[in-house]
């Protein structure tokens, strides 16, 4: 092999670890939401507690994609479609890494719910957790295989995961009137329902980034966005 057959290999070599590494990433992340809906569901205080360690796992791959991305910036100098999948990358970890933290959110909620009395439309957090989990699967399906019409169905689903969100906010401020013994509680929920929305709103980001790496543009029209309750000021748990 002369030496521009290796530094070709050499570079699509690093090209392929850098998306096994987000692949894994996403992974990870996804396997965090789903294990923190079913320590909700299953009120289990030690499966959310070891959602909350996994995390700095997490936090180590966005550091690892970083090194990767300035390492081929620095020394490859990519150009278009490689350029934008390399960039790409840098801001995708970005939203994974926060899909991550809002799911060790979910976690932290679900400890604190289990010392409380259980409410009724706590089995609403694990539908909507469901809808998003699957909206990450098949965005991470859309990335490995650089298909830009998958990206961009899992971009119009968010507007299904933000109708839901505020339907149960409506359910669980009801239920805190009829019931004020509830409000603790429901309020555990609405933080957990925000931080699933949240977790919406960065995949539908993947979605975006996705998009402008295939198809090399950025999409066009608004967001779907359907969230009503905005004038309430709800926010998500920021933080780890």
């Amino acid at each position: 092999m002369n030496t521009s057959e290796h530094i070709v290999k050499s570079y699509d070599d690093e090209l392929r670890k850098l998306t096994s590494t987000m692949a894994q990433m996403g992974g990870l992340a996804e396997s965090q939401l789903a294990a923190a809906i079913q320590a909700v569901s299953r009120r289990d205080s030690e499966l959310a507690t070891s959602i909350i360690a996994g995390d700095a796992r997490v936090d180590e791959m966005r550091n690892e994609i970083d090194t990767l991305v300035v390492r081929l910036l620095a020394l490859r100098q990519p150009m278009a479609l490689d350029l934008r999948t390399i960039v790409g990358a840098l801001r995708i970890a970005g939203d994974l890494e926060r899909i991550a933290d809002y799911a060790a959110n979910v976690a932290k909620r679900a400890i604190a719910l289990n010392q409380a009395p259980l409410v009724r439309p706590v089995t609403a957090i694990p539908r909507m957790g469901a809808l998003v989990q699957a909206m990450i699967k098949d965005v991470l399906d859309a990335y490995i295989a650089s298909d830009a019409d998958k990206a961009d169905a899992v971009w119009a689903r968010d507007e299904e995961v933000d109708e839901m969100y505020n339907s149960l906010f409506r359910e669980l401020l009801t239920y805190m009137m009829e019931d004020p013994r509830s409000i603790t509680t429901c309020t555990h929920l609405l933080f957990m329902a925000k931080n699933i929305e949240r977790i919406g709103d960065h995949t539908t980001n993947v979605a975006e980034f996705i998009h402008f790496i295939v198809k090399g543009a950025p999409m066009i029209g608004a967001r779907p966005k359907g969230d009503k309750t905005t004038s309430f000021a709800m926010p998500a748990d920021d933080g780890k």
